[in-house]
């Protein structure tokens, strides 16, 4: 099987060994049904708490502050969702280049009466400070602010967004699916600047995709998206996917005792890439604002993204045209929208994201790739441009 190397861990990242040696076990001989009386069940249940212990302390919360769910997805609508159906309709903030699963939820909500305002962002991405507090003027009931884009890595200061909305009285939402792994993570600090709610998913920290967590504040009133069994506090009725759980618990603990090192790894290759990536003329999107060391969201004059992709998979090399979850639709990125890029330009927007594999060869060899394909695509469209005159 043709194998290209792997730039796009802000996708998805591959399975660490250990955690799914760790899982393993929850696949084969350890079947119980963790709610059930016997061995087996107090089995599994015990693997989940280890697990919910895991998790916590990754982030540094309390473990019955931690629910789990299948997906950050639905973390982020269990919190947007069940919040709303505990208050009486409002004003929901949102900042303009949340993931669509915060998005989405709330246009939905928007059509349950709330009120939806989408935060403004500035051309690096970062929020708008003026409009925030124009906001917060309105005394939102809700906000959600990312901790850290999906697409441009861009990182919001949410310490001081959550304080300067306590006196609104909002309960404060960040998604942190990006943020696990790939910086320190602390939610008794998050939770006394204001915070309430957090939402982490496994794969994107070395962990199996179908695991996730929202860190929930307890004072927070919730009511559940699925109802049933009375699964996680009542909050996420259903069987628990034990071996996702313990899996998710395994990478939680990796990721929180190896970030320091890889973040120093990944800001070094961050800049050789960006190096290379400048001296061939490329723009880089949002690096005037702080982000994350792994990742690069970049494009290159008159160049189409999603063909940029198209060739480097060909010439060995996995990337990404914006965000994996929305790759499939052709319209341009919602984030470089709300920074202002021009269609033009973000038509051709490529995102490489790193990894706990990456290594500095990869990116020389990728550079390398990337100057011949682009040198290509520029002589054909020169080649076009003549032609057409």
């Amino acid at each position: 099987m043709f194998r290209p190397v792997y730039l796009d861990y802000n996708a998805t990242t591959p399975l660490d060994p250990a955690v799914l040696s760790a899982m393993l076990p929850w696949l084969e001989s350890q079947f119980g049904n963790a709610s059930s009386r016997h061995e087996y069940g107090r089995a599994a249940r015990r693997a989940i708490d280890d697990a919910r212990q895991q998790v916590a302390a990754a982030v540094n919360a309390h473990p019955t502050e931690i629910i789990f769910a299948s997906g950050g997805s639905e973390a982020n609508n269990l919190f947007l969702k069940g919040a709303a159906a505990s208050l009486k309709p409002g004003l929901l903030a949102v900042s303009a280049i949340e993931h669509p699963c915060v998005l989405k939820p709330a246009a939905q909500l928007a059509r349950q009466g709330w009120q939806v305002r989408h935060l403004a962002v500035d051309g690096s991405g970062s929020l708008e400070l003026a409009d925030y507090g124009a906001a917060l003027q309105s005394r939102p009931k809700l906000i959600s602010v990312m901790m850290a884009n999906n697409e441009t890595g861009g990182l919001q200061d949410i310490p001081a967004l959550a304080n300067a909305a306590k006196p609104s009285g909002a309960w404060f939402h960040s998604d942190a699916v990006q943020a696990l792994g790939k910086m320190v993570i602390d939610f008794r600090q998050l939770n006394a600047a204001g915070v309430h709610a957090l939402s982490l998913s496994a794969h994107k920290a070395g962990g199996p995709q179908g695991a996730a967590a929202l860190v929930l504040d307890k004072r927070v009133e919730l009511q559940p998206l699925i109802a049933g069994g009375g699964h996680e506090r009542g909050l996420r009725s259903g069987t628990e996917n034990v071996a996702a759980i313990v899996g998710f618990g395994r990478a939680a603990e990796l990721a929180a005792q190896a970030v320091a090192q890889r973040r120093e790894q990944w800001w070094a290759m961050q800049a050789m890439l960006e190096s290379g990536l400048t001296g061939l003329g490329a723009r880089i999107f949002g690096a005037e604002m702080p982000r994350l060391p792994n990742t690069s969201y970049f494009a290159f004059p008159d160049i189409d993204g999603e063909t940029l992709v198209g060739k480097l998979d060909r010439a060995g090399f996995a990337v990404a045209s914006g965000a994996a979850c929305s790759s499939a639709n052709p319209e341009m990125s919602h984030v470089l929208k709300a920074m202002g890029v021009a269609p033009e330009v973000a038509r051709g927007a490529v995102r490489v994201s790193l990894g706990a594999r990456s290594t500095e060869a990869e990116i020389q060899q990728f550079i390398s790739a990337l100057q011949v394909t682009v040198g290509r695509l520029q002589g054909l469209t020169a080649m076009a441009t003549s032609q057409a005159a």
